[in-house]
This record gives structure tokens, C-alpha cells and sequence, in this order.
């Protein structure tokens, strides 16, 4: 009798232990989803500061660049592409095209002395750049994120809880490929050195 207590009691303990586990791995599952939730939270609100920013950026070069209407549209068509309903990935996407046409507008904007001498301009772009490397400093606080749940939702055993609750892998966010092209500079003041 005092054998099949101790085999009962056993299983009984070891069962405790097993959904403890179980109960502890998804528990660590959801944290790390959670994370990568908050970590897009918070890019998402330099982006919105940013997207507050642009319309002005327009405006200022507007009065500048009258032969350059395209650059400009450029930039208000990527940040209107932007919405809020719109799922991480497509995000993500709309948010490069922002970047390659902000690219394009400042190395257009070289060709310009008076709009690089505006105070408004100057400033504004630097509240931009400030701005870029906070979403960058963001941007690889949530690709940590992302693989760190990766790699845990691939790992035995648990990958068998992640399967169970429909965990699957998250995209890291990448540069677009014509981000990674240098951008040809022009200086307008290069026939006057040349002299």
C-alpha cells in the first residue's frame, strides 16, 4: 500500500511539475510576443512625430524647388501610403518609401543654397535626422525582440507549446533595397570652386 502511494504521489508531483513548465514556457511565449508588440508601439510613435513633420518639410522647399514638383510629391505620396490599419509588414514597407524619398529630397534640396541656408529648413531637418536615428535605435530594439522570440519558438520543447497556441515566426524589419544604394551628391557651389 505504501509503494502505491509513493508511485501515485510521484505522478501526481511530476504532472504538477510538467504543467508548471508548460504554463511557464507559454507564459515566456507571450512576454516575448507582448514585447515585440510594444517594441513596434514605440516606433510607431517616432513615426508619428516624423509624419508630423514632413507636411512642413514640403512646404518650406515648396517655395525653393518650383522645378522639382516630382521630389515633393514623392514625399507626400509615401506619407500618405502610410495608415494606421495597416499590418506591421506593410508598415514596415510604406516606411522605406518614406525613407528612400526623404533621401531623395535632401540630395536634391544640395542644389539649392538658398533653401540650404533657410533657418526653418535647417531646422526641420535636423528634427527629421533626429528623428531617423530614433526609429533606427527602434528598429533594432524590435528586430532583437523578434529574434529573440524566434529563436524560442523554434527551440525544443518550445516549439511544441508554440505550435499548440498557433505561434509562428515574425518578419525582422529590413532596409529596402534602394536604401542601400550610395546617392549621388550634387553641390551647388562646384563650378565656383572649380574656378
Amino acid at each position: 500500500m505504501n509503494t502505491s502511494l509513493i508511485i501515485g504521489s510521484l505522478l501526481v508531483s511530476g504532472l504538477i511539475v510538467l504543467v508548471a513548465y508548460v504554463i511557464g514556457l507559454y507564459n515566456m511565449l507571450v512576454r516575448l510576443a507582448n514585447n515585440i508588440d510594444k517594441a513596434w508601439s514605440n516606433i510607431d510613435v517616432i513615426l508619428k512625430q516624423r509624419h508630423d513633420e514632413l507636411p512642413k518639410l514640403v512646404e518650406v522647399c515648396n517655395s525653393y524647388m518650383t522645378h522639382e514638383r516630382e521630389t515633393l510629391e514623392s514625399v507626400t505620396k509615401a506619407r500618405n501610403a502610410y495608415r494606421e490599419d495597416m499590418k506591421t509588414a506593410d508598415k514596415a514597407q510604406a516606411e522605406n518609401q518614406i525613407v528612400s524619398a526623404l533621401g531623395n529630397l535632401f540630395a536634391v534640396a544640395e542644389q539649392y543654397p538658398d533653401l540650404k541656408a533657410n533657418q526653418e529648413f535647417l531646422a526641420i531637418q535636423q528634427r527629421i535626422s533626429a528623428l531617423e536615428n530614433t526609429i533606427a535605435d527602434r528598429r533594432e530594439f524590435f528586430n532583437d525582440s523578434v529574434n529573440v522570440y524566434n529563436i524560442a519558438i523554434q527551440q525544443i520543447p518550445t516549439v511544441l507549446v508554440a505550435q499548440e497556441i498557433g505561434y509562428t515566426r515574425k518578419p525582422l524589419l529590413t532596409v529596402a533595397p534602394s536604401d542601400r544604394k550610395d546617392r549621388p551628391l550634387a553641390f551647388a557651389n562646384r563650378m565656383a570652386v572649380a574656378a
